[in-house]
This record gives structure tokens, C-alpha cells and sequence, in this order.
């Protein structure tokens, strides 16, 4: 199949493309790629049959070449792997005569006989006559036995009586084994073709695994992915020593870089964008650009990009406007409270960036304890616990478990909210093992994540929270808000589950701490040592209390 190169609207033609090629995993998307995006949505319009599933969410991506751009879906779309619009897949295993569908097609037919024969399958009546038998005779045996107890009772029983009431008991007990195995043998002739079909079973089980995982070995090999320097590489070899997850090379952005290369084009910049509703999982917005997963396309586009000169990581790379480091709030000589400035690591990562952990540790140097009570995201912005001595940091730590520190953020979320609105988000999380350090929402396995939140106004279109968290999982509030169980009304500035903006606007606000009762009062009330920057709200801007100088 011939790739389709699709012309840059023309108001976008004059537009200079960037110096260096998209990094893939963090961007913001380029004019152009966002210009080749809408033609690939005014192109979906046109087709009013692929509705349905486009509703049910996709991923779509677009690259840009000098003058042009190519297009491509994710998948297969309309349950095919090819389209004239987009280019085609690196691998078809839907063509006609490929290996794949013959040997799928012998595999589906092997489930299909295991299904039959497990139909078929039916335990002997005679096990149903007997279990009645047996039952039978076992309440016979329960009321000799309490006629035997109750001739026991007589004081003046003959030891040969008692004796012939021992034997009566054991004969019993001898009779009912024996009729139990001559039932066992009478089942075990009977069932004789039950257990051969069963072993047919276990052996078309075994056939099937051992063909399964032999077409997949066969199917990563011949995703051959190749780079700007023209080296080839097939998934097995990318990703060793670890088996290549399902689905590894369908996605956009490995099948737009194989189609440019193919062809001899120049990649310039690349984007992925989101169609649809979101998974029940996941969190994608409509319209939303979103980076390559790291699970399946991290180790092939780390092969596909050697060649490119690719922007930097910008989160390693990001210039700091200032130095970043915390402010002093409150401190005595156990504990002290410290605001973190949006950017600021809470502990030593691996890239020697500069922490919290690292500045405290500069500021009380006199501190005994492990100082890191709790953490905030790099991206939050907000108050965090320091613990100055060890015998606070464990008590800390006890209040934090026993639900006795309480933490309020606010947030500024991307569309507006009735004023006023409250209520409660309880949607269990974990991490998204194929994409991290993104979390998804999982009712099975996930742990339980509880938010309340209220919405104190509306600023230049958009909404103005105070979140409270009951629990403390990762991404906790970012999800909350973002998912479409949750509010479906992202943060503004979060690149992982909204749209990226100069900053993630979520501040730790207040933290409250439940005291013990004083001994002196009557009514043993509890107090509580609440530490915050700012008492209210009145007449201020997000941004006079987002970072504390």
C-alpha cells in the first residue's frame, strides 16, 4: 500500500518547522502538527459509519514532513489494519494468506473443539444412585448408633452385650466401605470414556498454549522497525531481555516514523492526539494530545529516533527561572513546616536535581531525624511536614496513619463549575504498569482513593477548588479531577491527564494536625494546630499564594 502524503493547510504553509525533532514522551505539540490535526478530524467527519467506535476513543497521530504530512491510527479502524488516508500498519497481519490468519484460524478452530468437548462431558448417573444409597445407608447407621447409645445407658448390660453392640458397629462401618468401593468400581468401568475425553482436553489445552505463544514469537519477528541511520531492528531484540507486550508497534507513533523512512521523508515533528470518550480506565480527553506509552513504544522509538536530532527531555532539561528552594513557614525544635515552590523535587531523584530533602537538610542542620515526612508531586506546589527529630518523625508518621493530619489543596481546573458545588470522589487507583507514572482508576484491583472537594469560584473560565483528601494515593487529586467518573475537568497544567500549561496549578495549602486533648479540660476537646500561608481567600489571585516566596 502506497503511502498518502496530505498537503499543510495553507495557513499554516509560511510556518517554520522546530530545529529538532518532537520528544515523543513530554511535548507540546507545533503549530503545524496541531493544523495537521484538524485536517485529520475534518477528514473523520466525513465518514459518519466509523461514529460508533471513534466514540468509544482512539488515538490518531500525524507527522510532519517538508510541505505534507502522514497520518495513522492506532490499532485497526472499522476492524481493518488499512486505510488510503493513513499509512499502513508496520506489520499487516490482517493481509489475506499471512501466516497469522492461517494459524490463528487453526487455534480458534482447537478452542472451538475444547468448547465441544467440555460440553459433552457428563458424570455418571450412577454417582447420583450412589450418593442416594450411600446417604441411605449412613442414616440406617445413625439410628442404630443411637439405639446402641441408648442401651449403653442401662447400668446393668451384660460385657456381652456390650461387646455384641461393638462388633454390630464395626460391621456397619466394614459394610459401608465395602458398598462405597463396589459403587467406586462400577463408576470408574462406567466412566471410562469421560476420563479419555478429559485427557483429549488436557492434550488440545497443551496444543493450543504451545501454538499460541510459537505464533507470537513468529509475530514479534516480523515487526522489523527502522531508523534515520537505516539500521533495522525486530521487536524481540528491542526489547530483551523482557518479553514484547501485546500490541508492541501498532501504535502511531512507530508506524508514522516506518512509513516516513520507507518513503526517504525527513521527519520534522510529530503529535498524538485522543478521539472519543475516555477508557473506563485511562483518563484521555477528547482533542487532547498525549505522549508515545513508555510500556510498548519507549524501547522501539528509542531505536526509531537514533538519527534524529530529537529535543531534549524537557522535564530534565526545563530552564529554572530562579533558583528553586523552599520557604520556612513555621519551625520549632522538633518540626517545621516548609513551602515548596512547583518544580522542586521532595527527594534526591536520579538526575542530581535539587530536593527538598536536600535544602532542609541545609537549612536545620542540626536536624536528627529522616526530615521527609511526606511528599508532594515535583509539579505541585504547597506545604509539607519537616521532622526535625526522630521521635517526631514516627509521631507524624502515627498521625498520618491514624488520619489525624488533614491536608487541603486548591486547584484551578481547565472549565468552569457552579460555585457553591461539593461532594465526595471515591474511584480506587493504581498504577498503570504499561504507562508509568501515570495512575488509572481500577474497581478490582485498585486501592481505595477518597477526595471531597468544593468549588469556591470562577476565574477567567475556569474553576477555583478546595480538595481535601481522605486518603493519600499517588496522583490521588490529579485523577480525581481529570477522570471522567471523577469531575472530567483536568487541572490546568497537567501534562498527564490534561494539557500541559507553564505549570500544574495544585498548592498544598493548609495542613491541619489533631492535637491530644490538654489534661486540663473538662470536656477532654481535642485542639487542632492548623498551618497554612493565607486565612482566606478575599481579593486574591491563584498566583499570590500558588508559590511563596
Amino acid at each position: 500500500m502506497a503511502v498518502t502524503l496530505h498537503p499543510l493547510p495553507s495557513c499554516v504553509q509560511a510556518v517554520q518547522p522546530p530545529e529538532m525533532f518532537t520528544y515523543p514522551f513530554c511535548y507540546e505539540p507545533h503549530s503545524l502538527c496541531i493544523a495537521a490535526a484538524n485536517e485529520v478530524h475534518s477528514y473523520l467527519d466525513q465518514h459518519p459509519e466509523w461514529h460508533d467506535e471513534l466514540q468509544r476513543g482512539k488515538m490518531f497521530g500525524v507527522l510532519i514532513v517538508e510541505g505534507a504530512f502522514l497520518a495513522a491510527f492506532s490499532g485497526t479502524l472499522d476492524g481493518k489494519t488499512q486505510h488510503p488516508y493513513f499509512v499502513p500498519p508496520v506489520f499487516d497481519l490482517m493481509a489475506p494468506g499471512c501466516y497469522f490468519q492461517e494459524e490463528e484460524a487453526a487455534i480458534s478452530a482447537i478452542n472451538r473443539r475444547i468448547a465441544a468437548l467440555q460440553a459433552s462431558l457428563r458424570p455418571s448417573p450412577l454417582r447420583k444412585e450412589m450418593e442416594e444409597e450411600l446417604a441411605s445407608y449412613k442414616e440406617q447407621m445413625r439410628q442404630h448408633k443411637a439405639e446402641r447409645d441408648f442401651l449403653r445407658q442401662n447400668s446393668s448390660l451384660e460385657e456381652d452385650a456390650k461387646g455384641q453392640l461393638i462388633r454390630q458397629s464395626q460391621h456397619e462401618k466394614a459394610e459401608y466401605r465395602r458398598l462405597k468401593q463396589a459403587w467406586e468400581q462400577r463408576i470408574f468401568v462406567a466412566e471410562k470414556p469421560l476420563r479419555e475425553c478429559q485427557q483429549l482436553i488436557e492434550q488440545l489445552q497443551k496444543e493450543r498454549h504451545e501454538r499460541s505463544i510459537a505464533l507470537q514469537q513468529w509475530l514479534f519477528r516480523q515487526f522489523v522497525f527502522l531508523n534515520a541511520l537505516g539500521e533495522e531492528k525486530a521487536l524481540p531484540e528491542l526489547f530483551a531481555p523482557a518479553t514484547p507486550p501485546s500490541g508492541a508497534g501498532e501504535c502511531c507513533a512507530p508506524k508514522l516514523l516506518q512509513a516516513a523512512y520507507r518513503e526517504g521523508l525527513q521527519p520534522l515533528c510529530m503529535a498524538e492526539f485522543w478521539v472519543g470518550n475516555s477508557p473506563a480506565n485511562e483518563i484521555r480527553h477528547d482533542g487532547h494530545f498525549y505522549p508515545a506509552c513508555n510500556s510498548k513504544c519507549r524501547p522501539i522509538l528509542r531505536h526509531m529516533l537514533k538519527g534524529l536530532n530529537v529535543e531534549p527531555n524537557p522535564l530534565l532539561h526545563a530552564p529554572c527561572p530562579q533558583p528553586l528552594a523552599p520557604h520556612i513557614i513555621y519551625n520549632n525544635e522538633d518540626m517545621a513546616v516548609v513551602s515548596k515552590p512547583a518544580g522542586l523535587l521532595s527527594v534526591p531523584g536520579k538526575d542530581d536535581q535539587p530536593s527538598v530533602q536536600e535544602a532542609t537538610r541545609q537549612m536545620f542542620p542540626q536536624a536528627t531525624g529522616p526530615l521527609i515526612v511526606h511528599r508532594l508531586d515535583m509539579d505541585t506546589s504547597g506545604l509539607m511536614l519537616i521532622a526535625l527529630t526522630e521521635e517526631k518523625y514516627h509521631e507524624l508518621q502515627r498521625l498520618f496513619l491514624e488520619r489525624r493530619i488533614h491536608k487541603v489543596y486548591h486547584a484551578l481546573l481547565e472549565h468552569e463549575m457552579p460555585v457553591g458545588q461539593e461532594g465526595d470522589i471515591s474511584l480506587p487507583l493504581r498504577p498503570d504498569f504499561d504507562d508509568r507514572p501515570r495512575q488509572m482508576v481500577d474497581k478490582k484491583h485498585g486501592k481505595a482513593a477518597q477526595t471531597h472537594y468544593r468549588v469556591l469560584e470562577n476565574r477567567d473560565g475556569h474553576a477555583l477548588l478546595e480538595l481535601r483528601p481522605i486518603t493519600g494515593r499517588t496522583h490521588q487529586l490529579r485523577v480525581h479531577c481529570a477522570h471522567p467518573l471523577g469531575l472530567n475537568n483536568p487541572i490546568v497544567g497537567d501534562r498527564l491527564y490534561g494539557k500541559p500549561a507553564e505549570r500544574l496549578m495544585l498548592h498544598a495549602y493548609s495542613i491541619t494536625i489533631e492535637t491530644k486533648p490538654p489534661s486540663i479540660s473538662p470536656k477532654g476537646e481535642g485542639q487542632n494546630q492548623e498551618i497554612s500561608p493565607r486565612g482566606d481567600l478575599e481579593g486574591a489571585k491563584f498566583e499570590d499564594y500558588e508559590d511563596i516566596p
